[in-house]
């Protein structure tokens, strides 16, 4: 039973990926999500692959759409003008919740702010995403993921080694964006949880600013105590030489985090076959080894550099202390963990073209959710028009012929 938000319709307002990404989230689970798009042009995420910014590479599958929009239902409207915001109100009286990212002065403009919402609706659920928050000096300024969520945040700076002269990026496309989207579908689902027990419909607020300071939110409480900017440690700050990286010799990584390092650092001998290390001066208690940390981390980096990842991986096998493979974004898909639990699922474009995309990281009744594909531009305008407002088919013919609907 993955179909949690069953029942629930979503009314979104929004483009790019960290708000479409969080009513995706919703769609998996169940929830009916009915998507408004420019009348012309649509989510301006489409134009990415349209206008050659984005390859699409083989099978010409647009992913990053997909991923932030699966399951929705399109609708191309222009609220720009009156019959098209009546539209709009029109499913704002039908939804559950109402989601945009747009900032505060185009909703304004737009007459989308919470009290035009709830005029028809006051029961719904009132749901904005933003780069840096709906109050303060900056709230009306745009801002992506790499911005609000990871050079403001302190998470770049906190990512990036002290003796490197450029910032390390963030680790892949709409990184902050998905892990703020994930924010608000939890953010969504304890103010559904609210409405159902008190009858009151809460806005939710989520930036990427805040999301990125929540993810370096010990870092940051560390910080404030301490009054350093956390970051990287240089080699000669390290304590622990069983939490680093380690190459191997086909130039890989092995990453080890025993925290407990003394109490693993034995077994660790164990594994390298240096079992006279054990009883080394330099190692043979909790402080010894905490002195001589630098002198432990050139071992293990000589040791770890006489085999390759593949001996390693069996070789660490039944070591107890904690360590992973560092693996990259093809490889992860085929981790047997991955496979075993559903965390990648197929599916395919109207077209039947297969592709796979990550399922949201929450299982419910142990199964993955399975999403769908996202919709064609447009592609559920009359379905939507007739079927849950009512129009006929006269009505919605003289829409098309103004424009109000694409």
């Amino acid at each position: 039973m993955t179909a949690v938000m069953r029942g629930i319709r979503v009314l979104e307002v929004a483009e790019h990926t960290f708000v479409p990404a969080a009513s995706a989230v919703l769609a998996d689970w169940g929830a009916e999500v009915i998507k408004i798009e420019h009348v012309t042009r649509g989510d301006a995420m489409r134009g990415l692959a349209s206008t050659g910014v984005l390859d699409l590479g083989a099978g010409g599958v647009h992913v990053l759409f997909e991923h932030s929009n699966r399951g929705k239902r399109s609708l191309a409207l222009d609220l720009s003008v009156p019959e098209g915001l009546e539209i709009l109100y029109r499913l704002v009286e039908v939804c559950d919740v109402f989601l945009t990212n747009k900032l505060p002065r185009v909703r304004s403009s737009l007459g989308i702010e919470v009290d035009d919402i709830r005029e028809r609706n006051p029961n719904i659920i009132y749901v904005r995403g933003s780069g840096y928050g709906d109050a303060g000096p900056d709230a009306n300024n745009g801002g992506y993921d790499i911005l609000g969520y990871w050079a403001r945040s302190g998470l770049a700076a906190g990512a990036s080694p002290a003796d490197l002269d450029r910032l390390v990026w963030q680790p892949g496309p709409a990184y902050g964006d998905s892990i703020g989207a994930m924010t608000i579908a939890g953010g969504i689902a304890a103010a559904l949880l609210h409405r159902e027990r008190t009858g009151e419909a809460p806005v939710v607020d989520v930036s990427l600013l805040a999301t990125g300071m929540w993810a370096q939110g010990a870092g940051i409480a560390l910080a404030m105590r301490s009054g350093v900017p956390w970051g990287q440690p240089a080699a000669d700050q390290l304590r622990n030489p069983l939490t680093n990286s380690y190459r191997t010799l086909d130039g890989r990584w092995i990453f080890l985090s025993c925290l407990q390092y003394f109490h693993y650092w034995p077994e660790m001998c164990r594994v390298l076959g240096r079992l006279e290390l054990v009883d080394d001066e330099r190692f043979a208690s909790f402080e010894a080894l905490t002195a001589n940390c630098a002198a432990a981390i050139a071992i293990l980096e000589e040791e770890f550099r006489s085999a390759t990842l593949a001996e390693w991986r069996e070789r660490l096998a039944d070591f107890r202390g904690q360590w992973a493979p560092v693996q990259n974004a093809v490889e992860v898909v085929d981790d047997p963990q991955v496979v075993a639990n559903g965390y990648v699922q197929e599916t395919s474009t109207k077209d039947g073209v297969p592709f796979r995309l990550v399922a949201p990281p929450v299982r419910f009744d142990d199964q993955p959710a399975v999403p769908t594909r996202a919709p064609e531009f447009n592609e559920h305008a009359e379905e939507i028009l007739t079927d849950l407002l009512g129009l006929d088919w006269d009505t919605v013919i003289d829409m098309k012929l103004k424009g109000v609907v694409a």
